[in-house]
Order: structure tokens, then C-alpha cells, then sequence
């Protein structure tokens, strides 16, 4: 009867989508400045070195990646805080840890002055930002794990994920809203802004420092705010959490019913046996890689290659996130009609698209407005089919949901901290000031970070047609260990009938 309530579970409330849809809205604002930011914060605000820069985004990255998949397994092993559940509750930890830390990366080290040593700036911010990564992981890893557990239906997944998307680009929007905002009002008035207007106040230094100060005060206080409305809005279902988390390395892959029906239990070392979750993991980093390392360097590119101003790092990305908000909304009705797979191949051909457009017009003019639209609709479409399918590889399997989706964030964070520090390192200059190789490293930086890693994600999206997305290994030793246990139980039967008679 329990499976038979899972199987048919009720739609969800508009209320119950809407506040799960909005309980990420905290992570993404401050993912936002940390990809879009960060680089620049440090090196053309702070003078931090390029190396020193992407030393910070590195540890940032390898702490994330070592969190999450921590934080998937004793989220899938916990209890919670009594009857609140364990996803809300590692979820709620997270936030708080989130709201502690990140005001204090994006400002100056407190009590030094503009002179004082570049490593102590290393030192003073690499506990902030652990932290931060680390309350990023578990509210990441638990509301992501919600979705299985929400919803059954295929169609409903995409859709939560789709509306947990469309949150996604709105925060994108207000972040770079915002700064817009401040860049526009920075000197206590307005100021004009074009492609041909081009001065001393339009280049990056030490007095934007307030902008970001306030643009990081802003982005906690309204993150704060949806994840309040997320935990009195989404019901987590806690039935049979609680016999769950006693189950350990020894409990069987069954649990037998009365009526002979077998659900298996999927523990995190079965995952690592299964073809299916390398090729999820591998198209999931792909894309990660993608839409990252594309929002990292899209303001260097702007502002080195482009010779932009400065309010176009605001104007650019706000653009994109806006063509993928709207991309986002046509997601469940393309996937129904064509399928997972040329969906994702859809937003393939709209990145190769900007790869090239990107390739052969080195002076780009006002097209760069499409090149935004076209960038942003094609990462909207990889990224949510991407997580779907990693939804799709989790099933029915909710138990260990969380360590799949820590699993997927651990490839893709390792993978993003070291694509930087190679181009870091790679980086013609290692002071503040920059030379006229700057102009074409960026352009190359933006073709190789979409167009090269889709070539990748193209082929591991091959393997997947090849090899559809499916449990095969475990599936074997489940069907022996069903046949087994049948046969014991017949036997028990059979023996207790001859007493009676």
C-alpha cells in the first residue's frame, strides 16, 4: 500500500511549487556574483594577481566539491531535526552558513588597508569562503533531492525543474539588475553608458568596492526573505525517512512485502557500479563547465577583448539570463515532444552557434546583444535537460538521491576550479594592469569554454543515445535476490501448512 501511495502521488499545490521553486533563490543570487564577479572583484577592484584571483575561485571550487558529496551522504543517511524533515533541515543549516559568510567575501579585509599583503587577503578570505561553499553544498544537495521525492511523474519532474530554472535566471536578473543599478548611480548621479563612450570612470578600480559591498548586503537580505517563504511553503513527505536512515552497509536490497513485491534500496556504492551514472555524471559536468566558466569570463571578455565599460558586465549577462527565464518556460513542452535527448541537442547547436559567431567576428558590435540571447537560451536548454536526466537516472531510488546529485556537483566543481587556474595560469599578464594580450585571451577563452566543451558534451550525449539512461548492474543481482527470497519464503509457508495439517 505504501508504493501504491508513492507510485500515485496527488500533483502538487500551486503553493507547494512556488515555494520549492524559490528555495534555491538564495544560492543562485550568490552563485551569480561568485561566477560573474569574483575574478573581477579580486583582480581589477582588490589588485589581486591572476593567480592569486583563481587560487580563490579554486579553493571555493574544491571545497564545494568535497562538501557536496559529504553532504548528499548524511543527507541521505540522517533523520533531520525531529519531524521537520532532513532535506529541509540540512537545507535550512545550509542557509544560515550562506547568510554568515558572504557578505564577507565580496569586501575588504577588515582592519588592513590597501597596501597590506596580497596573501593576507588569501588567508583572510579562504575561511569565509569555505564556509560559504560548504552552506552552498547542503542547500543545493537537499533541495535538489526534494524533487524525487516530491513528485513521481516524468513530466512533473521537468516541470519542478524547469520552474527551479526559471528562479534561477530571475536571480540572475536582480543580481545584475542591481548592479547595474549601483554602477548607474555610483558617483551620486546618473551616467551614461555606450559602446562609443569610453573614460577613466568606465574602468574597474578600488572605489567600486562599495558597489559590490551593497550589491552583496542586498543579495543576503532578499535571500533571506524566499528562504523563509520555502520552508513554510514545501511539505517534505518524512512517512519513511526514519526507517531509512537505520538501514546501513549490511541492510538487504529488498524490503519484502506481504504480497511478494520487491522494492530495491539503492545504497551509494551500487551507484558507482552503474554505466549509467558516469554517463549522467559526464554530460552533467559538460554542461557545467559550459554555463560557469562562460558566466566567469563573459565580463573579461566584455571589458578586455570588447573594450566595453564597465556597466556592461551588468547589461550583457542580465540579457542572457533574461533569454534563458524565457527559454525555461518552453522546456516541458519541447521535452514531451522530442524527447530528452534533442532537447539537449537543441541547446548544443545554439552554443556552437555563438562558438562560431564568437570565432569569426573578432570586433563585434551591437551584435553582442544577440550573442547574449543566443548564449542564454542555449545554456537554460542543456542545463535543466541535464538535471532532468539526472532525475531520471535517480528514480524511483530516492533513498540515495542525495549522494547522485552530490556525486554529479563533485565532478562538475572539480572540473570548473581547475579549468580556472589553468587559464589563470595561462594568463599573459600577472599584475592588475593589463597589456594588449589580454584582447585576444579572452576571445579565445570564450570559444574554448563553450564551443570546445560542447564538442565533449556532444560526444558523452552520444554514449547516452547509444546506451539509454537505466539501471543494469544492480538490476541483475536484484533479480536473483527476489528469486532467492521467494523461494525461502515458499519454503516457509510450505512448512508451516504440514504442521498445521
Amino acid at each position: 500500500m505504501a508504493e501504491a501511495a508513492i507510485a500515485e502521488r496527488p500533483p502538487l499545490s500551486i503553493c507547494s511549487r512556488l515555494g520549492y521553486s524559490v528555495g534555491h533563490f538564495l544560492n543562485d543570487l550568490c552563485a551569480s556574483m561568485w561566477f560573474t564577479y569574483l575574478l573581477v572583484y579580486y583582480h581589477s577592484v582588490l589588485g589581486f594577481n591572476n593567480s592569486y584571483a583563481g587560487i580563490l575561485l579554486m579553493v571555493g571550487q574544491i571545497a564545494d566539491g568535497i562538501c557536496t558529496p559529504i553532504v548528499g551522504y548524511e543527507s541521505d543517511h540522517s533523520t533531520g531535526c525531529h519531524r521537520y524533515g532532513k532535506r529541509k533541515s540540512w537545507h535550512l543549516v545550509g542557509t544560515v552558513s550562506v547568510l554568515f559568510s558572504f557578505p564577507f567575501i565580496f569586501n575588504p579585509v577588515l582592519g588592513a588597508g590597501p597596501d597590506a599583503p596580497q596573501w593576507v587577503g588569501l588567508v583572510y578570505f579562504i575561511p569565509f569562503i569555505v564556509i560559504f561553499q560548504f552552506g552552498w553544498a547542503a542547500t543545493q544537495i537537499s533541495h535538489l533531492s526534494l524533487i524525487p521525492e516530491l513528485v513521481t511523474n516524468d513530466h512533473e519532474k521537468v516541470e519542478l525543474t524547469a520552474y527551479r530554472y526559471a528562479f534561477t535566471v530571475i536571480a540572475n536578473i536582480t543580481v545584475y539588475g542591481l548592479a547595474w543599478l549601483f554602477f548607474h548611480f555610483e558617483v551620486g548621479h546618473p551616467v551614461v553608458h555606450t559602446v562609443a563612450h569610453l573614460g577613466s570612470s568606465d574602468d574597474l578600480g578600488r572605489e567600486d568596492v562599495t558597489v559590490f559591498r551593497a550589491l552583496s548586503l542586498t543579495v543576503v537580505a532578499i535571500g533571506a526573505v524566499f528562504s523563509l517563504f520555502f520552508h513554510l511553503a514545501t511539505k517534505e513527505n518524512c512517512q519513511d525517512q526514519y526507517q531509512v536512515a537505520e538501514q546501513g552497509e549490511h541492510t538487504l536490497l529488498l524490503t519484502v512485502t506481504r504480497n511478494h513485491q520487491s522494492k530495491p534500496v539503492m545504497l551509494w556504492k551500487h551507484w558507482l557500479k552503474e554505466p549509467a551514472f558516469y554517463q549522467v555524471a559526464m554530460l552533467y559536468m559538460c554542461t557545467r563547465l559550459i554555463v560557469n566558466l562562460s558566466q566567469t569570463y563573459i565580463a573579461m571578455y566584455l571589458t578586455n577583448s570588447l573594450n566595453l565599460p564597465k556597466n556592461f558586465i551588468a547589461t550583457i549577462p542580465l540579457i542572457m539570463y533574461v533569454s534563458g527565464f524565457l527559454s525555461s518556460f518552453c522546456m516541458k513542452p519541447v521535452n514531451k515532444w522530442i524527447g530528452r535527448n534533442l532537447t539537449y541537442c537543441v541547446g548544443l547547436l545554439l552554443i556552437f552557434v555563438f562558438a562560431y559567431w564568437v570565432l569569426v567576428d573578432k570586433h563585434i558590435g551591437a551584435s553582442v546583444y544577440a550573442l547574449a540571447v543566443l548564449l542564454g537560451m542555449g545554456s537554460a536548454t542543456i542545463l535543466v535537460t541535464s538535471l532532468s536526466m539526472t532525475a531520471d537516472l535517480i528514480g524511483t531510488h530516492t533513498q540515495s538521491g542525495a549522494f547522485v546529485y552530490g556525486a554529479m556537483s563533485f565532478t562538475d566543481k572539480l572540473a570548473n576550479g581547475l579549468a580556472v587556474v589553468l587559464i589563470q595560469n595561462l594568463h599573459p599578464c600577472h599584475t592588475q594592469a593589463c597589456c594588449p594580450l589580454c584582447v585576444p585571451f579572452y576571445h579565445w577563452v570564450m570559444i574554448a569554454v563553450t564551443g570546445g566543451v560542447a564538442v565533449v558534451a556532444t560526444l558523452s550525449l552520444v554514449c547516452i543515445i547509444l546506451w539509454p539512461i537505466k539501471i543494469r548492474v544492480c538490476s541483475l543481482s536484484i533479480t536473483g535476490i527476489t528469486a532467492s527470497s521467494s523461494l525461502s519464503e515458499d519454503s516457509v509457508e510450505n512448512q508451516g501448512y504440514g504442521t498445521l495439517n
